[in-house]
C-alpha cells in the first residue's frame, strides 16, 4: 500500500508549500481537492494543473486521486435541477483534471437524504436513490472515456447506510468505472469498517483513513489515527483478504493550534505503524 495525505489536512492554502510539507512528513503522494475558484479549481486550465503536477513530481510525490467538497453544495439528489446539473459538471471537470494529473480515481459524494452534520434539504430516500443512480449511470461513460474511476464515498448523508446497500447500488450502476471510495472512520457511527471491506470487496477503488470515538456522537468524535475505536488489525486483515494494495489516504482536519503541521507528522507515523503490520503479514 502507498501512503497518501488529503490536501484538506493542511492548515495553509498554498498548494506548493503543502506539497513540500507532505514530502517532508514522509508521504508518497497527495490527494488534491477541486474547489470552485482559486489555485486548483473549476477555473483551472490544463496548463495550470500540469504545472502543479510537475512541481509534485520534482519533489518525488505522486497524484492518484482528486476529491471535491463541492458536493455538499451541489449534488445529484437535489430537487433543484440546476443544482443537479452543476453537480454533474463538477464531476466531469474533476474527471478531466484527474486525467491531466495522471490520477486513476476521483472522490464523489453521491448526494444526500440529508446532511447529518448540516441539516438542510431533506430528500425522500427512494427519490434520492433513483436520482443518484441516474446521475452516475450518465457519468460512467465519461469516466470510462478518460480512464478515471468514480469512487463513491460513504459519508454522513443518511444515505446508502449499509455495505450491502452500497454494494448493490454500485452494481446497479453497472460500470467497472464506478466503485467505492471507502472511508474507514466514517463508518464507525453506524457500523464496523471491517464488515464493509469484506462486503464491498473488489468494488473498493480507494481508501480514506480516519479514526473516531463513538461517544462524541458528532464531528468532534474524529480523532488522530490510533486514538479512536477503529480496530486497525481487523481492518488491515480484511484489506489483505480482498487483495487491496492500493493507496490509503489520511483525511485529517488540521487542529486549531499554534503547530498545525504537527498533525501531518503524527499521522505519517501512525500510518507507518498500521501499514508496517500489513507489510509484516505479506
Amino acid at each position: 500500500m502507498k501512503k497518501g495525505i488529503s490536501i484538506w489536512s493542511f492548515a495553509g492554502a498554498d498548494i506548493r508549500e503543502n506539497l513540500k510539507l507532505a514530502k517532508d512528513a514522509g508521504f508518497d503522494g497527495v490527494e488534491l481537492a477541486l474547489n470552485e475558484t482559486g489555485e486548483f479549481s473549476l477555473e483551472s486550465t490544463k496548463e495550470e494543473v500540469l504545472a502543479i503536477k510537475a512541481f509534485g513530481e520534482e519533489l518525488g510525490l505522486e497524484f492518484y486521486s482528486v476529491a471535491s467538497g463541492l458536493y455538499w453544495t451541489y449534488n445529484y439528489t437535489s430537487a433543484n435541477e440546476e443544482n443537479v446539473k452543476k453537480a454533474k459538471e463538477v464531476t466531469k471537470k474533476q474527471l478531466e483534471v484527474a486525467s491531466w494529473l495522471g490520477c486513476d480515481t476521483i472522490l464523489v459524494v453521491p448526494g444526500a437524504v440529508e446532511v447529518a452534520f448540516e441539516p438542510g434539504e431533506v430528500v425522500e430516500y427512494d427519490v434520492a436513490y433513483e436520482r443518484a443512480l441516474s446521475a452516475l449511470k450518465e457519468l460512467a461513460p465519461y469516466a470510462e472515456e478518460l480512464k478515471v474511476a468514480i469512487g463513491i464515498e460513504n459519508v454522513w448523508n443518511r444515505f446508502l447506510l449499509s455495505p450491502v446497500e452500497m454494494a448493490e447500488f454500485i452494481d446497479k450502476v453497472g460500470s467497472d468505472w464506478v466503485g467505492s471510495y471507502f472511508d474507514v472512520g466514517n463508518v464507525l457511527y453506524i457500523g464496523y469498517p471491517e464488515h464493509w471491506i469484506k462486503i464491498l470487496n473488489k468494488r473498493i477503488k480507494k481508501v480514506h483513513f480516519k479514526d473516531y470515538r463513538r461517544a462524541a456522537g458528532d464531528l468532534h468524535g474524529f480523532v488522530d489515527l490510533l486514538a479512536g475505536e477503529v480496530n486497525w488489525p481487523a481492518v488491515m486483515e480484511q484489506f489483505r483478504n480482498i487483495g487491496y494494495d492500493g493507496w490509503v489516504t489520511a483525511e485529517m482536519l488540521p487542529p486549531y493550534t499554534h503547530y498545525p503541521e504537527a498533525i501531518l507528522y503524527n499521522t505519517s507515523t501512525a500510518m507507518d505503524y498500521i501499514l508496517e503490520e500489513e507489510k509484516s503479514n505479506d
